[in-house]
């Protein structure tokens, strides 16, 4: 099996196969006739970007009279999901929105936020035999994982978005939706570079013939460049009351950052240093010495707990039109709509401090039976209206805050060697998590030349700075990575091109004592809900928590309908008496 990765293509005209210089086992073929193999061509072109002009540069767009290339990226199967508890519970509360009673008049919900939790919202009220009206700010859909395509065709993302075994709920959409084969599954590994080996990797390789935990166990007991074994003991030591404890012994440390738990523990330093800065950076975007322990031992719950819950998958190209999309169409398909560049300016109240409706920037006046805000919770913050403001269940958000996070990507002149089709754990001081995307996705394949999207993390310090210093500094860290391939000042790969993409607000910041901070659904407003992954539910602020909100959003809408339907019957009542 090759450390660089798993995409070939198939000879399709029987003309004779071009080695992959940078991976034996991959070939690119060009090819005429047409098979069911996947291919892909040039697409329209909007959007904008930094171009580095390079005469050297290697063109990858077919010319007139050259046969496009036929691509095939081989990945590994889909792990069995299905029959795990969590998967069968989030197939549970999937199964009571299509089974709930058909309503005699459908509510008209209207949501704000088309990320996934507002998406997820829509998508289960739909399912729910309900209306939902779903406005956006922006001019796309996805939220955190919006994205954008550039005047070359080429596609930008707000984060580097990672699909695990361990999201029951987003596991569950996809199938629901028919695009399991959407998702580019990896090995079951975890790929850790060494700063003190420039251009080397340490990896955790999950056994696929052990169980869980077990075969978490062995990967970290296999693993012997990163800890030693006095280092493995005491974090296993360490660990015991968390096993014993369960979930409410992971929500009681809370209170703790991920560095004071390890050292209560008696765990040793360089475990923190080693690992978890790592992924504190990664869960969170912030180091251990600011994160709530609980946001890792709920990760460690769900990868040690599940055979395949740290099991990685890529989406196959870009996430607004290969997943928002589709949630879109069953949206419509059921008798919603979805409105992009809708902002809202302002929450109307009636006068019992009830939601009369959504004022838009453009002028336009958006009322419904029920109202739900499914946006970051800064946003909401932003709109809230001043008579909510000293209730409690509002008051709390206050401790919500976004942590800034900042998207890298760069597209180089030439392959580079020292990568793997995978998530790779920089374990730099600026930098999280980075992948190869013209090897890990297949929209973005490209066999003679890279674009690395990186998250650069923490970026407090560095999200009002400009690009190019942002892109200074990540090419100083890459000359680490890639100390035979990359220098900061390119004399070797050189960058064709890069966009930056900053949010500074992103997932709420997991500092202790957040957790009671997060609201339910269900607000103290009648007829007003919240969705977002901020909210209350059991999983992170990730993909899998903005969705499982969004159901559980629904559902609280669903089981309010009698009430929400004799209020809107009251309403016209007293508007007929006017």
């Amino acid at each position: 099996m090759s450390q660089f990765g798993h995409v070939s293509a198939l000879n399709l005209s029987g003309q004779s196969n071009l080695i992959n210089f940078w991976n034996p086992q991959s070939t690119w073929i060009c090819g005429s006739r047409q098979t069911n193999v996947l291919s892909f061509g040039g697409t329209d072109s909007v959007g904008y970007g930094l171009r580095i002009p390079n005469a050297n540069a290697i063109r990858t767009r077919p010319k007139k009279g050259v046969c496009p290339l036929q691509v095939v990226c081989i990945d590994y199967p889909r792990p069995d999901l299905d029959s795990t508890s969590n998967f069968l519970e989030a197939a549970y509360l999937s199964s009571f929105f299509r089974t709930a009673p058909r309503p005699d008049k459908p509510l008209k919900v209207v949501i704000a936020g088309a990320g996934l939790a507002g998406l997820s919202t829509a998508k289960y009220l739909a399912d729910a035999g309900h209306k939902p009206l779903l406005l956006e700010a922006r001019n796309v859909l996805g939220g955190k994982v919006a994205a954008w395509k550039d005047e070359d065709g080429d596609w930008y993302e707000t984060g580097l978005h990672i699909f695990f075994g361990a999201y029951p709920n987003v596991q569950n959409l996809f199938g629901e939706l028919g695009i399991n084969d959407r998702l580019q599954w990896k090995e079951h590994s975890m790929i850790f570079a060494m700063p003190n080996k420039p251009g080397e990797f340490s990896r955790f390789d999950f056994a696929e013939v052990l169980p869980a935990p077990l075969n978490g166990i062995w990967a970290i007991l296999k693993n012997n460049e990163m800890l030693t074994w006095p280092e493995k003991v005491k974090f296993a030591i360490g660990l015991l009351p968390a096993m014993i404890g369960g979930q409410p012994y992971v929500e009681a440390q809370d209170g703790l950052t991920v560095k004071d738990w390890m050292r209560k523990q008696g765990v040793p330093d360089r475990v923190t240093t080693e690992v978890f800065i790592a992924m504190s950076k990664a869960l969170n975007f912030i180091n251990p010495d600011e994160l709530s322990m609980q946001c890792i031992l709920i990760a460690l719950n769900r990868f040690l707990q599940e055979k395949h819950g740290s099991k990685m998958a890529f989406l196959d190209g870009n996430p607004p039109e290969r997943l928002c999309q589709p949630i879109v169409d069953h949206i419509q398909s059921l008798g919603g709509e979805v409105q992009l560049n809708a902002r809202i300016q302002k929450i109307e109240l009636n006068e019992d401090g009830t939601v009369k409706s959504f004022l838009l920037n453009n002028g336009n006046v958006i009322s419904g039976d029920a109202y739900v805000f499914a946006t970051p919770v800064d946003i909401l913050k932003l709109l809230l209206p001043d008579d909510w403001k000293g209730v409690p269940y509002f008051k709390k958000l206050d401790k919500l805050v976004g942590v800034p996070v900042i998207n890298v990507h760069i597209w180089f002149d030439r392959k580079l060697r020292n990568t793997y089709d995978h998530l790779l754990f920089s374990r730099s001081p600026l930098l999280s998590v980075y992948a190869d995307m013209s090897v890990t996705c297949k929209e973005y394949y490209n066999p003679n030349q890279s674009m690395l999207e990186l998250v650069f993390a923490p970026a407090e310090e560095w999200i009002s700075r400009s690009d190019t210093e942002i892109i200074d500094a990540t090419m100083k860290e890459l000359a680490k990575l890639f100390p035979d391939e990359i220098c900061p000042d390119q004399s070797k790969a050189k960058i064709l091109k890069y966009h930056v993409v900053k949010t500074p607000r992103s997932v709420y910041k997991t500092v202790p004592n957040c957790e009671p901070c997060r609201p339910l659904q269900r607000s103290p407003i009648e007829g007003f809900y919240l969705a977002g992954d901020y909210t209350k539910q059991k999983y992170l602020a990730s993909m899998e928590g903005a969705v499982l909100s969004g159901k559980l959003c629904a559902q609280a809408v669903v089981q309010d309908y009698e009430f929400l339907a004799a209020q809107g019957q009251r309403k016209l009542v007293e508007a007929s008496m006017v």
